[in-house]
């Protein structure tokens, strides 16, 4: 079976910016997997970081099993996913392991360090997982399988600079918003937090939002996630991608883009 693997920083960060993806990929045969390199210990006020951190596990477990996609623990304290050789080694076994088709993780820029470095370790896992001289941790045998790397939309559908990020790929999610937000409601926790944190007035609205203004891009779907394509050196065959060839009619090509 054909395998896509969501990477990302903390629980919820799947839900709001892949989750439709992922669920669609579900259902176009492939066996998906859900991981949050960082347990979410920062995200409260109210509890401890290690109550906070076994909730929020529990939550994004029952996310993960809500959309049928098979669960990793998570390897990081919130605040401490850096780009070094032992995280690293790590985020490689998994790679290693899974073998997947297709990787989903975060825009190369975004508002916080987490989530940028969770793509430069998706990115040099997902390209070391054929070099047997790298050692992963546990070990793991290189693997050799055409693997191509999709980058969300950096949070808010901006840099950190402000500047507007257009995605090259667009997502059909409008029948499924329902079902990100049940998805994204199993993180009960976050919607103190991220009201006192972020001014999120309401966060399954936040999700929705997010997605409308995707959709806005497209001036086709109602609702919809956007995605841009990892150069496929070391990776992947030039005109590789499964993302458009498993989706067909729910992909949406921006016009530079269109005839590659």
């Amino acid at each position: 079976m054909k395998t896509a693997l969501a990477i990302a920083a903390h629980p919820d960060d799947i839900e709001f910016l892949m989750s439709g993806t992922l669920m669609l990929l579900r259902k176009a045969g492939y066996e998906i997997h859900y991981w949050n390199l960082a347990n979410g210990c920062c995200g409260s006020s109210k509890y401890d970081a290690a109550t906070i951190a076994r909730i929020r596990r529990e939550e994004a477990m029952s996310a993960a099993k809500a959309i049928g996609a098979v669960y990793h623990e998570s390897i990081a304290n919130d605040l401490e996913i850096f780009y070094d050789q032992p995280t690293l080694a790590r985020v490689a076994a998994v790679i290693r392991e899974i073998a997947p088709e297709i990787v989903l993780t975060h825009s190369p820029i975004d508002y916080m360090e987490d989530h940028t470095n969770t793509c430069r370790l998706a990115v040099t896992a997902a390209f070391a997982r054929g070099m047997p001289n790298f050692a992963t941790d546990p070990p793991r045998p290189a693997v050799t399988n055409a693997v191509t790397l999709y980058h969300a939309q950096p949070y808010s559908h901006r840099d950190p600079l402000g500047r507007p990020v257009e995605p090259e790929l667009v997502v059909d999610t409008s029948d499924l918003i329902e079902q990100k937000k049940k998805m994204l409601s199993k993180h009960a926790s976050q919607k103190q937090w991220l009201d006192e944190s972020q001014g999120l007035n309401a966060y399954l609205d936040t999700l929705a939002e997010l997605d409308a203004e995707v959709g806005r891009m497209s001036c086709l779907f109602k609702y919809a996630e956007g995605w841009r394509r990892h150069l496929h050196l070391g990776f992947c065959g030039p005109q590789d991608d499964p993302l458009r060839t498993a989706l067909k009619e729910r992909v949406l090509v921006a016009a530079r883009f269109a005839s590659a």
